[in-house]
């Protein structure tokens, strides 16, 4: 078994790598200052983008729940990886040969990684399968749904052989266990022993935001397949069907950059929209639409705004009227325009391209109606509004939807719609609004309230940050500059840095965080900034975090490199003139012809010359 990674290259895969390039594929990361990128964070659930990444120190920091690292602990948090195997994951990115400290080669992997392993070689194994003779059946449904080779290359669909081990076979020859297949989902356990859990089907696979294998959904092919129409791959450690979306790592791209995003029924819907143009097209993987895919979205879309849309796609059977009405009750988390687009006599995108083509499927996400009329009117749907009882009803089912509503401008303008819906009189229709608004209220209210943190145990850990600290000349100067020293100390004048940060400061929590870039041993190395912060004495270490993160206030690279050494000055300036006004106290207690008075006097011209020195230089 190979030792530890040896630390020298441990320090080369960071120094080589982009942190930004690897949570930004996770989150949708903007320009925000000088150096500095923002995205929602992908550690809680915020609505306001928080989570700052500075690229050039090779870190991260949440201002709202405090969370902080570089790209090592990024995965390991986010992906669930060990260290070392967050380490191998990105030494294999940029090609790297890691060494390891008994000169032995690189361990076997495992756990999580043998997992994305496993089904990237299964779905190499289902997409090389669908060139055989067998999977004519599976072409030839592929063909009847308007997907040629090209479309089936570019989303990676395979096929399921019939057999019962075909798959189980080529894995184990590529040497996975059947611990690790098991495990992955990919095979099941039988009385007989493990046997592939797909078979004779046609086969997408499902891949995570970054692009990784994390699972499979297959389609039944054979009339005597007992099993249920589609099956997908069970939960796993990589694989969370309330947290997966289908098509997301073709999508995210253009979801980003559009802040749009069409959620479609189906894996055929999804590739049937991309076809035709509509490139930001998702699927959930055999569940409802839920919580958790809009906190996924949100981060991918950016979303700090209203001016994203979030374009829902339903069946008007029941099932699909029910599926629209839980999305509601979700998505109105959303900050994005939520809207509903039902295809002609009832056609899914999938269909609709097909008989009408791709010009079809764009004018279907053009008709879409806002996600509260459609609401609205399947709420109404049931009443007979030709009968004052069947008004009264449809009023009453459906004002808590206009109640609900939180925007101060939409819920006036609904009221009027709902009011021109039912042919009812405005003020009568405000009124059961607000009844409705007020009965909502009260049972929100009723909810027990979580129970205080005990704090028995002892005093809380009072977390210090930068909208903590008092606003002062004095302690602005000194958060500004550990700000520019922590970000851009290795751009500037060495000993005008050293001779600053050697200076006591006055607050106690900036003091903390001084003496740790104080200590730092080398300013120029890669990394050393993210090192002071964590070696800052708590509770101060989530502010020091927080000045290496923070937007630095500056225009451009150049003034922040011209502000920070100006703030350094300052700080030398502000010693001498403490100096010299101590001396001047000290000088009044001395007679003036003593030696210590001409000392003194010695001294306070050697202050004022170099206090016009430092004023010169600036």
């Amino acid at each position: 078994m190979a030792g530890r990674i040896r630390q020298a290259d441990v320090e080369e895969v960071k120094a080589r790598t982009n942190i930004a390039d690897i949570i930004g594929e996770r989150v949708a990361l903007k320009n925000a200052g000088v150096g500095a990128m923002k995205g929602l964070c992908p550690f809680h659930d915020e609505r306001s983008p928080s989570f700052n990444v500075r690229a050039q120190a090779g870190f991260y920091h949440c201002f709202g729940c405090g969370e902080s690292g570089d790209v090592y602990s990024f995965l390991t948090k986010m992906d669930h990886v060990s260290f070392t195997e967050a380490v191998e994951k990105l030494a294999g990115r940029i090609g790297f040969t890691l060494h390891y400290e008994d000169g032995g080669a690189a361990p076997e992997h495992t756990g999580r990684t043998r997992l994305f392993a496993a089904n990237a070689a299964a779905a190499e194994f289902f997409r090389s399968q669908l060139a055989s003779g067998e999977a004519d059946i599976a072409r030839r449904f592929l063909g009847e749904r308007g997907f040629d080779a090209g479309a089936a290359a570019h989303f990676g669909v395979g096929y399921a052989p019939k057999g019962w081990s075909g798959m189980h076979e080529a894995l184990k020859a590529q040497g996975f266990t059947d611990e690790e297949l098991t495990t992955s989902g990919l095979v099941s356990q039988g009385q007989r022993g493990v046997y592939d859990r797909f078979r004779g089907r046609v086969v997408w696979p499902i891949r995570d935001v970054t692009g990784q294998v994390i699972g499979f959904g297959a389609r039944r092919l054979f009339e005597d397949d007992k099993g249920p129409k589609y099956l997908n791959t069970p939960e796993t450690t990589i694989y969370k069907k309330a947290q997966v979306l289908y098509g997301l790592d073709l999508a995210k791209r253009d979801i980003s950059r559009e802040h749009r995003v069409v959620v479609v029924e189906g894996y055929t819907d999804v590739m049937a929209c991309h076809l035709a143009g509509i490139t930001t097209a998702i699927a959930t993987c055999g569940t409802a639409f839920g919580s958790d895919h809009i906190t996924v979205l949100r981060r991918v879309m950016g979303d700090d705004s209203t001016a994203g849309e979030v374009v829902f796609t339903f069946d008007p059977d029941a099932a699909g009227q029910k599926a629209a009405l839980r999305a509601f009750a979700d998505a109105k988390r959303f900050n994005a325009q939520t809207y509903v687009a039902t295809g002609p006599e009832g056609l899914d995108p999938c269909d609709l391209r097909l008989k009408r083509g791709d010009n079809a499927v764009r004018a279907l996400m053009e008709a879409k109606v806002p996600m509260v009329e459609f609401v609205l009117d399947q709420r109404i749907a049931g009443y007979d509004l030709a009968s004052v009882e069947g008004r009264v009803g449809a009023l009453r089912a459906s004002a808590p939807v206009v109640a609900e509503l939180r925007d101060a401008l939409l819920q006036p303008e609904y009221v009027r719609v709902l009011a021109r819906r039912l042919g009812m009189d405005t003020e009568d229709v405000r009124r059961e609004v607000e009844r409705a608004g007020r009965a909502g209220a009260g049972k929100r209210e009723g909810t027990p309230a979580p129970a205080a943190p005990d704090l028995s145990e002892g005093e809380p850990l009072v977390r210090v940050t930068i909208s903590s600290l008092p606003r002062t000349a004095e302690v602005t100067l000194e958060r500004d500059a550990l700000m520019g020293f922590l970000q851009f100390g290795h751009r500037l004048d060495a000993a005008l840095v050293a001779r600053a940060v050697e200076l006591p400061f006055r607050h106690p929590a900036l003091e903390a965080v001084r003496a740790a870039v104080q200590q730092a041993p080398d300013m120029q190395r890669p990394g050393w900034a993210m090192d002071a912060v964590g070696t800052v004495r708590e509770p101060y270490r989530s502010l020091a975090a927080e000045l290496l993160a923070a937007d630095f206030p500056a225009l451009g690279d150049a003034e922040a490199l011209s502000s920070t050494t100006d703030l350094a000055r300052r700080l030398v300036v502000r010693a001498l003139d403490n100096q010299k006004n101590e001396l001047l106290g000290a000088i009044q207690r001395v007679p003036a012809a003593s030696e210590e008075g001409r000392t003194i006097r010695l001294r306070l011209r050697e202050l004022d010359a170099e206090r016009q020195r430092q004023s010169s230089d600036a």
